[in-house]
C-alpha cells in the first residue's frame, strides 16, 4: 500500500518540521485529534500488508490552489524572509531543488518518518521540477555560474534532482537497511530527463539512489507513440544493477476510456 502523507509540504502524520495536512481537515495546520499514518500501518501490518510512505518531495502548492499556508509552516517562513529555499512561480509554489536548506528539510522529513513509524517504505512521486521555464530558477543558476560552475541549467537541475535522491537513500539506510526507497517517474523517460530534469538511468545503477523504480506505464497496447510492450521492455533494459527492482505503474482509472494522447491507438 503507497499511502499518501505529504501532498503539499505538510503531514498526514505528526511531524515536528510540517505542518497538518488541509485534506484532513480543510485548514493547514489543524491537528485532526488523531494520527492517520500511524492508524494505517496499524490497520496494514494487521492484514500482512507493506505500507510505503509517498511523498511529494517538492510541491507545496498546485497553481490552481486557494489553500493558504499556515503560520508554523517552514516554507511560509522562508517566503517571509525571501529565502530563496522556496520558489512563487506563475501560482505555484515550490522548495527549490538547488537549496542545500531546502534538500536537509526534505531528508529530515523522510528521517522523522523512518525513525517514528513502522514503515517497510518511502515513496516519491513524480514531482520534481514544476516547469521547464528558465525564469523559475533563474537566480540560483546565476548564483551557481558566478561561483564557477560550468554546467548547462537542464544539466545543473538534474544535479540537484540527483542530490537530493542520494541524500535520502543515504539517511534511510542509515537508520534501517530493510526500509525500501522507490520513485514513480513518468513512463515517457524522455519528459523525465528534459520536462522534470531527473536521470532516471542514472539511479538504476545500483549506486546509491533507488531500492526500485516503477514508472507510470499509463499505455496502451496499441498507443501510437509508447505502447505499452515496447515501453515496459525499455524500462526493463534500462535497469543495470541486480539490485534495483523494477514495478510497472498502471492506470486504472483510463480503464474503458478513450485515451486523446495514444494517437492512433486512442480507442
Amino acid at each position: 500500500v503507497f499511502v499518501q502523507v505529504r501532498p503539499y509540504g505538510d503531514a498526514l502524520y505528526k511531524s515536528k518540521y510540517f505542518p497538518w495536512s488541509h485534506t484532513i481537515t480543510g485548514t493547514e495546520g489543524n491537528d485532526p485529534g488523531f494520527d492517520p499514518l500511524s492508524v494505517m500501518i496499524k490497520e496494514a501490518h494487521q492484514r500482512g500488508l507493506r505500507v510505503e510512505a509517498w511523498i511529494n518531495p517538492y510541491r507545496i502548492r498546485s497553481g490552481n490552489s486557494s489553500v493558504s499556508l499556515c503560520a508554523s509552516n517552514p516554507a511560509y517562513k522562508w517566503i517571509q524572509q525571501g529565502d530563496s529555499a522556496v520558489i512563487k512561480y506563475n501560482g505555484v509554489i515550490s522548495y527549490n531543488p538547488a537549496s542545500e536548506k531546502a534538500q536537509q528539510l526534505i531528508v529530515d522529513g523522510v528521517a522523522e518518518i523512518v525513525e517514528g513509524y513502522d514503515v517497510d517504505g518511502i515513496h516519491f512521486d513524480d514531482y520534481f521540477y514544476p516547469t521547464t521555464d528558465a525564469a523559475f530558477d533563474q537566480s540560483s543558476y546565476n548564483a551557481y555560474k558566478k561561483s564557477g560552475g560550468t554546467l548547462g541549467l537542464a544539466q545543473w537541475r538534474r544535479q540537484n534532482v540527483d542530490s537530493l535522491i542520494k541524500k535520502v537513500y543515504k539517511k534511510i539506510k542509515e537508520i534501517d537497511s530493510t526500509v525500501q526507497f522507490g520513485v514513480s517517474p513518468q513512463g515517457n523517460n524522455d519528459n523525465n530527463l528534459n520536462g522534470q530534469y531527473v536521470d532516471v538511468s542514472k539511479w538504476l545503477t545500483g549506486t546509491g539512489y533507488v531500492d526500485y523504480i516503477c514508472p507510470q506505464i499509463y499505455f496502451g497496447y496499441e498507443n501510437g507513440t509508447l505502447p505499452y510492450a515496447q515501453t515496459a521492455s525499455q524500462w526493463n533494459n534500462m535497469i543495470s544493477s541486480s539490485g534495483v527492482k523494477l514495478y510497472i505503474g498502471l492506470a486504472a482509472y483510463k480503464l474503458g476510456a478513450v485515451d486523446n494522447w495514444a494517437g492512433n491507438g486512442k480507442n
